[in-house]
């Protein structure tokens, strides 16, 4: 295996270091973040949500350029060139990582019920809502983008039937939705 290596042009030599230390810290990342090891690592040097210059995304750069820089001498290209196109392919490999994790954690959301978002929203009664915080009663609501059956209770001096629509006034400390029907 050294007799190959050492057989290598010094250029080569890099490009085989680079794309294979590199592939395989790679390969461990990826191994590690779908078994769940995966820590929150990276720093965010921008402040925005795009993270171009990330540990994960310099790994993914030297793998590419590693292993289209071989491609590119292999195929004939001399060092200055197959050096460039290298570093363009490594840093397009960059920002297709960064733009997936951007995107990924963009549509990941922590799945709290956070229960003022439900204030102002509609819903239909499921079992009957006592008049006066008589009795508590169930809603089906949309919050958040999900269908969820809440407590609910009214101020008005009428029981809220089932099956009357209803809109949210506002929702007390422990959750419970204040409620009114929409034809009031």
């Amino acid at each position: 295996m050294l007799d190959w290596f050492y057989g290598l042009t010094s250029p080569e030599q890099v490009f085989w270091a680079l794309a294979i230390i590199a592939s395989t810290i790679f390969l461990f990342i990826l191994i590690s973040t779908f078994a769940g090891g995966d820590a929150e690592t990276d720093v965010n040097l921008d402040g925005a949500g795009f993270q171009f210059f990330t540990f994960k995304n310099c790994v993914a750069f030297f793998a590419i350029f590693g292993w289209v820089g071989i491609a590119c001498l292999h195929q004939g290209y001399g060092l200055i060139t197959s050096t460039i196109i290298a570093s363009v392919c490594g840093f397009i490999m960059m920002g297709i990582m960064a733009a997936l994790f951007y995107y990924v954690n963009k549509m990941s959301e922590s799945g709290t019920l956070e229960y003022q978002n439900a204030v102002n929203a509609t819903g239909e009664v499921y079992l009957e809502v006592g008049k006066n915080r008589s009795k508590a009663g169930k809603v089906q609501i949309n919050v958040q983008g999900t269908l969820r059956e809440m407590t609910a209770i009214t101020d008005l001096d009428t029981d809220i039937k089932r099956g009357t629509l209803v809109k949210v006034e506002s929702v007390t400390e422990n959750g419970v939705l204040i409620i009114k029907p929409l034809s009031l």
